[in-house]
């Protein structure tokens, strides 16, 4: 049964999850952390972060993870297949009409109307990260966190080469956390 379950709440995930990884967060978040409640809001932040760094998509590491986490190995092959399952499906199913799409002016307009929608996605996961979750714990542990974060994002400003931003953030965050 736990197999359906991560098969179905993945499968989910993969078919109306628009705008990659970051603005499908607020969509994982709830159907894994709400609705089957299979990890904690501080869990989904470390899973988040872990994510980040670690080569490939978000949503296929944290279905990886969760999916270990929830079923073992088994689970984390369904969940990781069941998310990747929609593009894929999609992408072959399209491909052959795609240059006649190309200049298609209704296609167009339909992606031109689904930017604003993917930055909103993306601000609404980063206010969820940045917020108190319902149970009352929080993401950011103090100020040490969030003086982390105000660094990593005025280095990011200042385009410092971002793979430097994490190494420097997360070296900082185990020598204060866990020294």
């Amino acid at each position: 049964m736990i197999y359906l379950q991560l098969f179905i709440a993945y499968l989910k995930i993969g078919f109306f999850g628009f705008g990659g990884g970051y603005a499908m967060l607020s969509l994982i978040q709830s159907i894994i952390v709400e609705q089957y409640a299979w990890i904690t809001p501080s869990q989904f932040a470390d899973i988040v972060a872990i994510s980040q760094m670690t080569p490939g998509p978000i949503a296929i590491n944290s279905a990886t993870y969760i999916g270990y986490t929830v079923a073992g190995f088994w689970g984390s092959v369904v969940a990781t297949v069941a998310v990747c399952m929609p593009s894929l499906t999609i992408m072959l199913a399209i491909t052959r009409f795609v240059i006649h799409l190309r200049n298609n002016i209704y296609l167009k307009g339909v992606l031109a109307a689904m930017k604003p929608m993917v930055v909103g996605m993306i601000g609404a996961a980063a206010i969820m990260l940045m917020t108190p979750a319902k149970d009352g714990t929080t993401n950011f542990e103090d100020w040490r966190s969030w003086a982390i974060f105000a660094a990593a994002m005025l280095a990011s400003y200042r385009r410092i080469n971002p793979i430097l931003i994490v190494a420097v953030s997360a070296i900082l965050g185990v020598a204060i956390y866990y020294l």
